[in-house]
C-alpha cells in the first residue's frame, strides 16, 4: 500500500503516520478505526465549504447557502471525490467487507474521506485542513450554476415554468405495475402550452413524477436548442404506444435518489434513466 501516493494526491503530507493509517481504517478491521476521525472530519468539511459558499455567492440568501452545501457534503458528493482520489485501494477493511465488496460501497468510501480530513486536523490544524477541502471544491464550485444546483427536477420544471408564465404541470398516475409491496408507478406529466407529454417511472409516486419532471426538461432543453420561442400546434392524439415511443419512459427506484442532504454536483438531484 503507496500512502504516499495517497498523500500527494491530497496535497498533504502526515507528520503522524499513524493518524493517517487510523483515517483508513473501518471498523471490521480493529478495534482502533476511523469512526471518531469521521465524525471530527463531518464538522470540519461542513465548516470550509460553509465559508467558501459565503465568500463566493454573496448574493445567495441562507437558504439557498444551505442548500448548495447539502449538495456538496452529501455521500454522494464525497463518495465522487473519493473515486478520483482512488481511495479504495488504500482502505484497510477487515475480510468480510472485502469479500462483500466494501472497497466500493459508497458509504464507507464517503466516511473514510470524513476521517481523513479529521486526521488532517488533528496533525496540522485548521488551516491544512481547509487548504485541502478547498482543492476538492473550488474547482467544482468553478463549473456549477447556483441556482440550480442540489434542486431536484420537479423544482426547476416549475421555475422554469413560471418564468415563463407558463401554467404549471400536470401529474397523473396513469397505471401501477408489480406487487403491492414492491409497486412501480408510471406518471404522466403534461405541459399543454409547450404540447410535452412524458411519462415517468418509479418506486413511489414521488419519484414517477420526479422522472417524468426530468423528461420534461429534457424536452424543453431539446426545443430551447432548436430555437422553438412559440408553442408548437395542436396535433391530433396518438395511440399511447406511440406516445411512449416519442416520449421516452423515465425511471427512478425510488425516492433515495431525492434527499434534499443530499447529488458532486454537476448534475442534477436524482438517478434517472431512459
Amino acid at each position: 500500500m503507496n500512502l504516499q501516493l495517497l498523500q500527494t494526491r491530497l496535497g498533504y503530507t502526515f507528520q503522524d503516520a499513524g493518524l493517517l493509517q487510523q483515517a483508513l481504517t473501518h471498523r471490521s478491521h480493529s478495534a482502533t478505526h476511523n469512526e471518531r476521525l469521521e465524525f471530527l472530519g463531518d464538522s470540519v468539511l461542513n465548516c470550509v465549504v460553509a465559508s467558501i459558499l459565503y465568500e463566493r455567492f454573496a448574493a445567495i440568501d441562507e437558504g439557498d447557502l444551505s442548500r448548495l452545501r447539502a449538495n456538496l457534503v452529501k455521500q454522494q458528493s464525497l463518495f465522487e471525490i473519493a473515486q478520483r482520489l482512488e481511495l479504495s485501494q488504500f482502505l484497510r477493511l477487515g475480510e468480510g467487507e472485502l469479500k462483500s465488496g466494501g472497497f466500493r460501497r459508497p458509504s464507507i468510501l464517503a466516511d473514510t474521506l470524513e476521517a481523513l480530513l479529521g486526521a488532517i486536523f488533528l496533525d496540522s490544524g485548521f488551516d491544512a485542513a481547509s487548504r485541502v477541502i478547498r482543492a476538492f471544491y473550488i474547482p467544482i464550485l468553478d463549473s456549477v450554476d447556483p441556482r440550480t444546483l442540489g434542486k431536484d427536477a420537479k423544482t426547476l420544471l416549475q421555475e422554469f415554468l413560471q418564468s415563463k408564465k407558463i401554467p404549471l404541470p400536470t401529474y397523473n398516475v396513469v397505471a401501477t405495475h408489480g406487487a403491492a409491496h414492491s409497486q412501480e408507478f408510471e406518471i404522466e406529466c403534461l405541459v399543454p402550452r409547450l404540447n410535452i407529454q412524458v411519462y415517468g417511472r418509479g418506486g413511489s409516486r414521488r419519484a414517477g413524477e420526479q422522472a417524468a419532471a426530468k423528461l420534461a426538461l429534457d424536452a424543453v432543453g431539446h426545443s430551447a436548442a432548436k430555437g422553438n420561442k412559440a408553442a408548437a400546434p395542436a396535433r391530433k392524439p396518438k395511440p399511447r404506444a406511440a406516445q411512449l415511443k416519442l416520449a421516452g419512459i423515465a425511471t427512478i427506484q425510488s425516492d433515495s435518489s431525492f434527499d434534499s442532504s443530499p447529488d458532486v454536483a454537476t448534475h442534477l438531484e436524482g438517478t434517472t434513466s431512459v
